[in-house]
């Protein structure tokens, strides 16, 4: 199975009935109910993050991964399909969790379910039970930043923080751990930005980005540690680096409610 990263609706449609295909909706239970793409498997995607305080987004342990790998039937030979109902802040998050698995067979469907029904295409919504696996999960650290790292290289030359926050949480002006601010030196891009709201919540053109984000010193021939409150939706800025052929990505899951609950850490505001 050959499909890209960034995979149309159309695309997937054509595809469905694909021996070792596994579609994955990360949206929520509600609208999964409703509709989704049909053989699609619901999963609450914080079921893959401790859910600890005061950093809920770090990743489970490794027995918790492979329990739910494992419910939803992963195995290696698996490419999975991933989709939300949010702009990709979920279905990003999981495929930051696949690569830290080193499970490197996966696409995004772009614009998720509302892409999906402005399309056209067929959908359902009866629920489809996955055939379980045994899905031991082994750790990479390459796509994973904790907190020493971040201290290690925040300021480093070959590095940029991508901070996928607000500008109100950004600057301060919206209190949401302990302390207020930024990383110093991190760089603010919110992760809305790069969602297209009148084309069914597609990514918008790459190219344009890839300008946006240069223009605020993130570029590919950097290492970019990307966060936000929880690495939530910086999961969507993991994945658009992905999308823009950026081959040092890392994901903070301690993100700001670990950095910002702390006393000794750096911060600008």
């Amino acid at each position: 199975m050959n499909l890209p990263l960034l995979l149309e609706p159309e695309v997937l449609n054509a595809h469905l009935r694909d021996d070792h295909l596994l579609i994955v909706d990360l949206g929520k239970a509600s609208v999964y109910q409703q509709v989704h793409v049909p053989g699609a498997i619901p999963l609450n995607v914080k079921e893959l993050a401790s859910g600890q305080q005061p950093a809920p987004g770090k990743l489970a342990s490794v027995e918790q991964v492979s329990a739910v790998f494992s419910a939803i039937g992963l195995t290696p030979d698996t490419h999975v399909v991933v989709y939300d109902d949010e702009g990709g802040a979920a279905a990003g998050r999981f495929i930051w969790t696949l690569d830290v698995i080193g499970h490197r067979k996966y696409s995004y469907l772009n614009g998720g379910i509302h892409a999906w029904l402005a399309a056209g295409l067929p959908a359902e919504s009866t629920a489809r039970a996955p055939v379980p696996s045994a899905y031991a999960a082994t750790l990479v650290e390459g796509p994973c930043a904790d907190m020493a790292y971040v201290l290690a290289h925040y300021a480093d030359v070959d590095h940029v923080v991508w901070d996928a926050r607000s500008p109100e949480e950004f600057d301060g002006s919206m209190i949401r751990a302990q302390r207020a601010g930024h990383i110093p030196g991190a760089r603010n891009y919110e992760w809305t930005r790069a969602i297209d709201r009148n084309h069914s919540m597609r990514v918008r053109p790459l190219e344009e980005i890839r300008t946006e984000l240069a223009g605020l010193g993130i570029t590919g021939d950097k290492t970019i540690i990307t966060h936000c409150q929880t690495h939530h939706r910086s999961g969507f800025t993991y994945l658009l680096g992905k999308l823009l052929g950026f081959t040092r990505m890392k994901g903070y899951p301690g993100s700001w409610s670990e950095w910002g609950n702390r006393s000794d850490t750096p911060i600008e505001s």
